[in-house]
């Protein structure tokens, strides 16, 4: 009897102190939550940046990914932008191309799970984006790999081409372009990523003077490469209408453009690429040029590079920064201040929602330089919600439903309901008068710990393109 009374004394204390620290609704109105695109590349061709080696085993791999994704995570970030497709293979389940070489160290072989369903899952658990990066005409990146049976090397060599040390897909031929979409569209009909990303290869960059072996003018390239993305964008769309197309090009236009600059190619005149084009026509949810150099001198300028860049359209433009160059061979003495500079100038230049993209996301794994921890500390101290998309949709999702409780050092935020479009959760915190951005989570889930007991909690909604409801706001 006496240890009953004891339980029931004590339930009755712990339900009256829940009580007394629970947050109530209130009217208060909090800032709108931070927006930035804040990403990363994750290459796989040549064991770039994940898996750290072929033939690992597939649960050294997911570790891998789990590390990248924390890592991501740990700094607020919200995108992870995958290489799916390096050379006509598959970093997916696909019965159109052989698994990638890169997984397991033999085209066609299965490294017994499925990376890019894993990585999606993971990176949405973690309030992470997921954007799929394919490479649209590579054959091979290496003439001398190995290659299976329905590889586009056996299986169609009539559209391929052998160029210095690379084999490429004709771009002009109408099967290289279908096998393209196919690979692409069948991609964002089975996965729930969140976009689809091109790089800057589509006519292969210029070797040793030679010209590419298909007798077709600069215009004629251009003309094969505009049409290729406009129907990319046009066919992504018409499947799921939320999913970003981003393409990254090389990072000036043409040389000259702006005055002053220089560059090694005529990105426009040799490999087919008048991004300025896509922009300015809406053919892209975003551009990211890859702004790999120094902001100074002029000639290869970032700031002025991405200044020009953001005057083209009204889409958003998120330069590629290269954080795997501080301290390497590529740029020597090369400090992480460069790279914290470079996002500084990514919030400040020009009208377009905030953004960057890293180059790549290993140089934020090893904490090169010691920038992971300086961005930690400065930059992405605070969370972000990926910048939404107002010329595809501007019907936010319903108000959530959610409730608070403390205990004086942490709080819970249970999070009751959101409408069926809701995708991810906005969780803002209040200091005091100071409002911050403490969390984006997955839809699915159901309770947030806080660390520290804020004064006021918001809680919102946030749908597939970027739209966010009114808040419920809770107070002590």
């Amino acid at each position: 009897m006496l240890a009953r009374i004891a339980a029931l004394a004590c339930l009755l204390s712990s339900l009256c102190v829940a009580d007394a620290q629970s947050y109530r609704p209130s009217g208060e109105k909090p800032p709108m939550p931070a927006r930035e695109f804040r990403a990363a590349w994750a290459a796989v061709v040549h064991n770039i940046d994940w898996p750290s080696k072929s033939g690992m085993s597939a649960g050294s791999q997911q570790a891998e990914m789990d590390a990248i994704l924390d890592r991501m995570a740990s700094l607020n970030m919200n995108a992870l932008l995958l290489q799916v497709r390096p050379h006509c293979d598959a970093v997916y389940q696909s019965s159109r191309e052989p698994w990638s070489p890169w997984l397991t160290g033999t085209m066609g072989k299965s490294p017994g799970y499925d990376p890019l369903e894993y990585c999606v899952r993971q990176a949405h658990a973690r309030g992470i984006e997921v954007h799929a990066w394919f490479n649209p005409f590579r054959a091979l990146s290496n003439a001398s790999q190995g290659t299976c049976s329905n590889h586009v090397c056996q299986a169609s060599p009539n559209i391929t081409k052998r160029y210095g040390n690379l084999v490429w897909c004709d771009p002009a031929e109408t099967e290289t372009r279908a096998r393209a979409f196919g690979a692409i569209l069948d991609v964002v009909q089975r996965y729930d990523i969140d976009g689809v990303h091109l790089d800057d290869y589509f006519y292969p960059y210029p070797e040793g003077g030679r010209v590419f072996p298909d007798g077709r003018s600069p215009a004629i390239r251009r003309k094969i490469v505009d049409d290729f993305v406009q129907k990319l964008y046009s066919d992504v769309k018409a499947r799921k209408p939320w999913v970003r197309v981003g393409i990254s090009p090389f990072g000036i236009w043409r040389p000259g453009v702006p005055e002053g600059i220089e560059a090694g190619i005529d990105a426009y005149e040799q490999i087919g690429c008048d991004a300025r084009k896509w922009l300015a026509n809406g053919w892209v949810d975003y551009l990211a040029p890859q702004l790999y150099w120094r902001d100074q001198p002029r000639k290869q300028s970032f700031s002025a590079l991405l200044g020009w860049w953001r005057q083209q359209g009204s889409r958003p433009v998120w330069p590629g920064i290269a954080t795997t160059r501080i301290n390497s061979s590529e740029d020597p003495g090369r400090p992480a201040s460069e790279i914290t500079k470079q996002v500084d100038l990514s919030r400040s230049i020009g009208k377009n929602w905030a953004g960057h993209i890293h180059w790549s996301v290993k140089g934020l794994t090893q904490n090169r330089g010691g920038i992971s921890t300086m961005l930690a500390k400065g930059a992405y101290s605070q969370a972000a919600l990926v910048p939404p998309m107002p010329w595809m949709s501007q019907q936010a999702p319903g108000r959530p439903s959610a409730s608070a409780a403390g205990n004086g050092s942490s709080v819970k935020v249970d999070i009751q309901s959101g409408d069926r479009s809701t995708s991810r959760y906005a969780i803002q915190a209040r200091y005091g008068s100071q409002w911050k951005m403490a969390k984006v989570v997955s839809a699915g889930t159901k309770s947030v710990d806080l660390s520290s007991a804020p004064d006021a909690v918001a809680v919102s909604a946030v749908d597939r393109f970027g739209n966010i409801s009114a808040p419920v706001v809770l107070t002590r």
